[in-house]
């Protein structure tokens, strides 16, 4: 966890009045489908509102139950949904979102996908040929780097996946559940290194996570959601207990 600094911090995301809803189809029979030649179109919200601003350098940790939005809030400020009303500002910042299942071509191989992930982040070719080594010795699986994803068991694609996020820094970092995937040896590997990119004053990270632990290991503050609605923003001290309480209802 960071040292508080005693001068005030610039702001590095403001999330403002936050609604993301999901559009899917209801559940309809043939007959019925060809009758109406429509479907129906059932709405599901999964933010309704949400609204918080996170300072610079400083480890937020996302909570909440399956279902609640965590992760729908960390596509909508790495730029993969766009809300269906309010604003977020990064503030000039770069962002990339560690997730199992985001962000990889499952055809191409993995070092391949290195150098697609690097350029959606904003780096150059030569950029991450610099890095390269250090990703792939990082990621540590062997000759499947040189095989197409779709080959991968979901343990290699969070390794690599980690890794690229971990070597290619960028000013804010999205974890999704990532620290909890994978072998015991690469558990302890990317939580050390997650520890060493958060010294980094200027780095500024979002963690959602089950793991409470590691919430209250890591983070400097939590963010609490509920069915799409935000419960509390706050230290760690302030808000796990509230949290573990509403679990135990």
């Amino acid at each position: 966890m960071k040292n508080n600094v005693e001068n005030k911090k610039k702001i590095a995301i403001t999330v403002s009045d936050l609604h993301i809803t999901y559009r899917g189809l209801k559940k309809t029979s043939i007959r019925a489908s060809w009758t109406k030649l429509k479907s129906r179109v059932e709405l599901f919200p999964a933010l309704k509102g949400v609204s918080f601003e996170v300072e610079e350098g400083k480890i937020l940790g996302i909570i909440g139950k399956n279902g609640s939005g965590k992760s729908t809030m960390l596509r909508a400020i790495a730029g993969i949904f766009s809300p269906d009303k309010g604003m977020i500002d990064l503030h000039g910042g770069t962002v990339s979102l560690l997730s199992i299942g985001v962000g990889f071509n499952k055809k191409l191989t993995g070092k391949e996908n290195i150098y697609l992930s690097g350029m959606l982040l904003g780096f150059s070719e030569e950029q991450i040929k610099a890095k390269e080594k250090e990703i792939i010795q990082f990621a540590d699986i062997g000759d499947f780097i040189n095989k197409p994803v779709k080959t991968y068991s979901s343990g290699m694609h969070s390794k690599l996946a980690f890794a690229i996020t971990a070597i290619l820094e960028t000013d804010i970092m999205l974890i999704d559940e990532v620290l909890s995937v994978g072998d015991a040896r690469f558990k302890e590997k990317s939580y050390n290194k997650m520890k060493e990119l958060i010294s980094d004053e200027h780095r500024t990270v979002l963690i959602v996570s089950h793991n409470l632990d590691t919430i209250s290991s890591l983070c400097d503050e939590v963010l609490w959601i509920n069915d799409g609605c935000l419960m509390k923003h706050g230290s760690v001290e302030e808000v796990l207990p509230e949290y573990k309480e509403f679990m135990e209802l």
